[in-house]
């Protein structure tokens, strides 16, 4: 599964953006994206920004969860109190991507350890029970790296943040949890 993780600010500007792949279940926690996708992945994210306005007059919480799918992309979403923008963008198989005009390139090898049971969780089902929770724990995670990154005297707010602690906690996490 790749995922492209974006921060979004107030005024709906690009705070952060990473690429990563799963690195449960035996992978190796690299993006399968294709070049065409990468792009993409901007404009299908920002599209979504639109259901995230409306459900936040909704929802009580900070985690919106799965908020939006576009062909086989699954959204998750998580808003800050000051009305930052968490989205993150899941894709089980970035190989199949319909707007892509490239040939299919061949899958990688799963390790033989790996069990068909471990298959159908987190790394390639983006709709179960585990993954929205990995997914909850990955931004609050990330929420927590964001209070500190933001409490920086010299940070100023919508300005896109270019630390390498930050970029590496994240990383980090979604090591951890995705």
């Amino acid at each position: 599964m790749s995922y492209y993780f974006s921060i979004i600010g107030t005024r709906d500007n690009p705070l952060f953006e990473h690429e990563f792949g799963t690195s449960k279940s035996g992978g190796d926690g690299v993006s399968r994206f294709r070049e065409e996708a990468r792009h993409m992945n901007q404009f299908i994210v920002h599209s979504s920004l639109d259901v995230v306005e409306e459900l936040q007059w909704t929802n009580s919480g900070l985690y919106l969860k799965n908020i939006d799918r576009f062909q086989n992309n699954h959204i998750h979403c998580f808003l800050t109190g000051g009305n930052i923008k968490f989205l993150l963008l899941m894709n089980p198989d970035p190989t199949s991507t319909t707007y892509s005009a490239y040939p299919p390139t061949t899958p990688p090898r799963q390790h033989p350890s790996i069990t068909s049971r471990q298959n159908t969780l987190l790394a390639n089902n983006p709709s179960s029970a585990q993954t929205e929770e990995a997914v909850r724990q990955f931004m609050n995670e990330v929420y927590e790296n964001w209070i500190k990154a933001i409490m920086n005297p010299f940070y100023i707010v919508n300005q896109p943040v270019t630390s390498p602690m930050f970029r590496a906690r994240v990383a980090a996490a979604a090591r951890k949890y995705l």
